[in-house]
């Protein structure tokens, strides 16, 4: 016989390790049942569509990096995309390629650490983050000697990237590439059928197929409810339309659909990289763009496949040097308005599990 206990309110936060940031989760408990879970967010809000609308155009970028600042390239991908779209501005075939180099090598290194905080939440006390974090440091180095950084990059720019390649750049892409597929199957015969893992993440924190679209999910998150939508094919920006890649979907949209998306995207990653490497052009790194730009009147909404969603910027024009409006639309804010329908029903255990499934960075949460 079911025993009712008293509703019970737990505060979880307003801090959580593996969250990138600070969040707070009003949770509403039967004994150790979720019954509701109330999101608290705006802890670590820095003002950036505010600051973004006093800046020129080109000043804008370095904010950009402070969103998702586990893949802060990405970031600046999808802004500098935005402003060319709303100026006509057209991208040299050579930055074309790098961008698409920088973006998939930032969706290899999001996954490892989203991935490896995953399985830290669910109790593998750093074995496989460790692992995980070894890969993700090549990365790092590589991005280091494009831009002197390994963090918030500001490596993009409106026409093009900063500068070319160092020329040991590509011989060390080229050994990461060869030497990853190897990587990633260690971590398929460490994880997938690990009988812990299935026991705590199969069939837990369903989101079901409609829900995640009518929460207006994306990314990993709504491919994992069997919803094969990617921007880069659905709505291809830069040169995404040629390279051949496939779109992982999992069958059921709980946490071990989440985690198996995300370790076939690195694969597929992969692939995109090997292609852009033999396809690379020589040229021009970037276009001749005014340092004071001023895009025609008129407004645009450019996004892209970022490794957590998709990610928007919205930008209206005055035709001044400033955008007169300056909006982000965040792929980890809306997946997380679907945590309430993942939780409910499950334990305290359970929602830890469920929240490190989402991949959530708060950076472009509290913005």
């Amino acid at each position: 016989m079911a025993i009712r206990t008293e509703p019970f309110i737990l505060n979880m936060g307003p801090q959580h390790p593996s969250t990138h940031g600070v969040l707070r989760l009003r949770v509403t408990l039967d004994g150790e049942v979720v019954t509701d879970v109330e999101l608290v967010m705006g802890y670590l809000h820095r003002g950036i569509e505010k600051l973004g609308e006093n800046r020129t155009y080109a000043q804008i970028i370095p904010l950009t990096d402070r969103l998702d600042y586990v893949a802060s390239m990405t970031n600046n991908f999808a802004y500098v995309l935005a402003v060319e779209k709303l100026a006509g501005i057209e991208v040299p075939e050579r930055a074309e390629y790098l961008r698409i180099i920088m973006a998939e090598m930032m969706r290899i290194a999001n996954h490892l650490m989203a991935v490896g905080f995953f399985l830290n939440d669910l109790g593998a006390m750093m074995t496989p983050v460790l692992y995980m974090w070894r890969e993700r440091e090549k990365l790092l180095d590589l991005f280091e000697m494009v831009c002197g950084q390994r963090l918030t990059y500001n490596y993009m720019r409106i026409g093009g990237v900063s500068h070319d390649i160092p020329e040991e750049f590509l011989p060390a892409l080229k050994r990461f590439v060869a030497e990853m597929p190897g990587f990633i199957d260690e971590y398929d015969r460490l994880l997938s059928q690990n009988e812990v893992l299935l026991a705590r993440t199969k069939g837990v924190g369903i989101l079901p197929k409609d829900t995640a679209i009518n929460t207006a999910a994306s990314g990993p998150v709504l491919r994992a409810s069997d919803v094969k939508w990617d921007i880069r094919r659905a709505d291809p920006y830069s040169i995404y339309d040629r390279f051949d890649f496939e779109i992982p979907v999992g069958t059921v949209g709980d946490c071990y659909d989440r985690y198996w998306v995300r370790m076939q995207e690195m694969r597929q990653s992969v692939r995109i990289l090997e292609q852009a490497i033999a396809q690379l052009p020589e040229g021009e790194a970037c276009a001749k763009v005014p340092q004071l730009l001023r895009p025609p009147v008129g407004e645009v909404y450019g996004h892209i496949e970022a490794p957590k969603g998709e990610l928007g910027f919205h930008l209206v024009s005055d035709n001044s040097i400033a955008p007169y409006r300056f909006h982000i639309r965040a792929p980890t804010l809306i997946n997380m308005t679907a945590l309430k329908d993942m939780a409910i029903g499950w334990k305290v255990a359970d929602l830890i599990i469920i929240l490190g499934s989402i991949d959530v960075c708060l950076g472009e949460i509290d913005r």
